[in-house]
């Protein structure tokens, strides 16, 4: 059985942010929700030592046993709805930062993962969710990043490794990792500043992504594409140089070179293509620009932003 200290309210956040923490929630994301629709002005830690229904991106079933960190902010009215997918960037900025600063990694270890993971090592250690919906009282936008770090253990049967922050030799309670979260996640928003700051987050992203310039094979619904990771445009989607025409994705499973496992990965999928260098033509690929969900009170009169 798992022995973690209890979650405590009793730490020091930046200033114009509050916390609520609890033993058990359904959902961080979920009940940050409902706090946005009761009338919470934003700046709002919630944060769980287990989670009942945690979830991933596209409603994937993310497992959550205690001694992990389960943690959403809730932020009202930050930006336009163009550019709220732009958050992705700035949350996983700040979990890197916030990874880095308590365990002294380098970025030789420590990568982000497009769209939204943190990696140690090549293996999955963290997962974000940012989700947005419109409320019907005010038509203000509610955004809720949530955040699920594997610092004790972490799942089995994944698709790709994962791994933990206790295997890895660093003993990390969620307090701890909230406490450096909440500084870097303020101080990433305020670099941000509703979207006018995004070209220097795309710069300070792409700085610790993984496979920039590999080749890497996106799994989308329609299909899988293989190619180069060139870049990321203005708007945060992935350029992919596929055979000489660039597409700019805006969602999908990245896989890059040593991290799928083989049972989940078709020997198809093997990426031992050879990098092209013509000059690529431009395409566009662009799903919804937010992951969203379709949850049981939607029927509130909430409007999900697609």
């Amino acid at each position: 059985m798992d022995r973690t200290p209890p979650l405590s309210s009793d730490i020091a956040l930046p200033e114009g942010y509050r916390l609520e923490a609890f033993e058990v929630l359904g959902s961080t994301n979920d009940e940050a929700f409902v706090r946005a629709r009761a009338g919470d002005p934003g700046g709002l830690w919630i944060v769980a030592a287990e989670q009942s229904q945690g979830r991933g991106r596209h409603g994937r079933a993310w497992t959550s046993r205690p001694g992990n960190f389960y943690g959403s902010l809730l932020l009202r009215a930050p930006c336009a709805a163009a550019v709220s997918p732009q958050l992705g960037f700035v949350a996983g900025v700040a979990l890197h930062e916030a990874v880095q600063a308590i365990t002294g990694l380098g970025r030789d270890r420590l990568a982000l993962k497009w769209p939204n993971d943190l990696l140690l090592d090549g293996a999955k250690l963290a997962g974000i969710l940012v989700e947005g919906s419109t409320l019907i009282e005010t038509g203000e936008l509610a955004i809720v990043i949530g955040f699920g770090v594997n610092l004790a253990h972490h799942p089995a049967d994944t698709p790709y490794r994962a791994t933990n922050c206790a295997e890895a030799g660093f003993g990390i309670t969620p307090m701890q990792l909230l406490a450096a979260l909440s500084r870097s996640a303020a101080a990433a928003l305020a670099r941000w500043n509703r979207g006018q700051g995004f070209p220097g987050i795309r710069q300070e992203w792409l700085s610790r992504a993984g496979g920039v310039g590999e080749m890497i094979i996106v799994r989308r619904p329609e299909g899988d594409r293989r190619g180069l990771f060139r870049d990321l445009d203005a708007h945060g989607r992935l350029l992919l140089d596929s055979d000489g025409v660039l597409l700019a994705i805006q969602a999908g499973d990245v896989f890059l070179p040593g991290l799928a496992r083989s049972v989940h990965a078709p020997a198809s999928e093997q990426m031992n293509a050879e990098q092209g260098t013509a000059p690529p033509q431009v395409a566009s690929c662009s799903p919804s620009p937010l992951d969203t969900h379709q949850r049981p009170d939607d029927d509130r009169g909430e409007q999900r932003t697609n």
